[in-house]
């Protein structure tokens, strides 16, 4: 990041010359900041590309224009770049951290996570946040030097959204804190409600793209209703798709809006003038009591409608299978796993199985399913 632009950025901002660095030294680059060599690595990684073929709802063979992770991400970050900008915040942190936040999603979303984690109960457990820093900090083998991609503190702070204080305490700097319960940076919180913003309204548009939700449903629901109205009366004779695209259109704008200007005020309100007063401060990227209770009214008929459908529910009971399936003869049989993994194995146990399915794409682990039980498969 150039001088000129450093000064357009807010004193309570993460600016590139504070960072807390990178676990291995590097020298800096005289062409990018910081962060944009940071984005610039999880762009390149292995990890993001294959999240092209990885669910979000619908699992991958169901149709070519529902969302995937890689889809899902570059809308989070789309939307943290934006608030990012009109808040005085460090865009390239801010979009760094929104690339990178799903690296460590298993295939099949939250079933596939689900499942996993239940494998790994006697092992540690799995879970996504966690397995995206060690997607960056280990798994990832692009440089010669280090293994992962030596991303900067404050980018793998981002990443980790959540995480137990038993968890936390094997974690060193990166986890504290949790432990000492601060804040990250904005640039972190403002990536974390940006991928609320986008999976509940690219949700709805996939849920009646797929059948499975239907505009009269969605009329019940505040957020929704409020713009579609607002749609018809303007565009009295727009086909329905349209329709639902413009909606939700303007249902975005207003949450970015939204979460905007209640930031700027709770700015002003709590004062920051640096960084650690960010830190030892309370949360301050949020919604207002309104749009928070008309988003939290929206996650749970989302939770009701589309995730609980009893079509979504039989592929995702197919989609644990899977995983389960996968972990078992794994665990029961390291000499099925391929060479790298078996080794790997060998040095940290049923934690490199997890590292193996964890990082497979929907049609890897359905084809890996059926190599090793069906018969004819190849």
């Amino acid at each position: 990041m150039s001088a000129a632009a450093s000064r357009t950025l807010a004193p309570y901002a993460v600016h590139d010359g504070e960072s807390q660095g990178r676990q291995h030294a590097e020298e800096s680059s005289a062409s990018r900041s910081a962060f944009q060599r940071d984005r610039d690595r999880i762009i390149h990684s292995s990890a993001f590309r294959r999240l092209e073929y990885k669910t979000q709802v619908f699992v991958n063979h169901e149709g070519d224009l529902f969302r995937t992770r890689l889809t899902h991400s570059l809308e989070v970050a789309q939307i943290a770049r934006s608030i990012a900008r009109n808040l005085g915040l460090n865009e390239d942190l801010t979009e760094a951290i929104s690339l990178a936040h799903d690296l460590g999603h298993t295939p099949f979303g939250h079933a596939g996570q689900d499942a996993l984690d239940a494998c790994m109960k006697t092992h540690g457990g799995f879970e996504h946040n966690l397995q995206s820093l060690r997607v960056v900090d280990v798994l990832e083998e692009r440089y010669g030097g280090f293994d992962g991609l030596n991303l900067c503190f404050e980018t793998r702070e981002g990443i980790l959204k959540h995480c137990s204080v038993e968890n936390a305490r094997t974690l060193g700097a990166i986890g504290l804190r949790f432990i000492e319960r601060k804040q990250p940076s904005l640039e972190a919180q403002l990536a974390n409600l940006a991928d609320e913003i986008a999976y509940n309204n690219h949700d709805i548009d996939d849920g009646l793209r797929s059948g499975l939700l239907t505009i009269d449903q969605m009329m019940a629901i505040d957020l929704f209703a409020r713009h579609a109205r607002t749609v018809e009366q303007t565009f009295s004779k727009l086909a329905p798709r349209r329709l639902i695209l413009e909606t939700v259109r303007r249902m975005i704008n207003e949450l970015i809006t939204d979460v905007t200007e209640t930031t700027r005020e709770n700015i002003r309100a709590a004062a920051p003038e640096s960084l650690a007063d960010v830190r030892n401060g309370p949360a301050l990227i949020a919604f207002s009591p309104r749009i928070r209770d008309e988003a939290v009214q929206l996650k749970r008929f989302l939770r009701k409608e589309l995730y609980y459908h009893y079509r979504v529910q039989r592929m995702a009971n197919k989609a644990k299978r899977i995983v389960t399936e996968l972990f078992e003869a794994f665990i029961g049989n390291a000499d099925l796993l391929p060479d790298e993994h078996q080794e790997r194995m060998k040095e940290i146990g049923a934690r490199a199985i997890a590292d193996y399915v964890a990082g497979m794409t929907d049609r890897y682990a359905i084809r890996e399913h059926r190599r090793l039980f069906e018969i004819d498969a190849q």
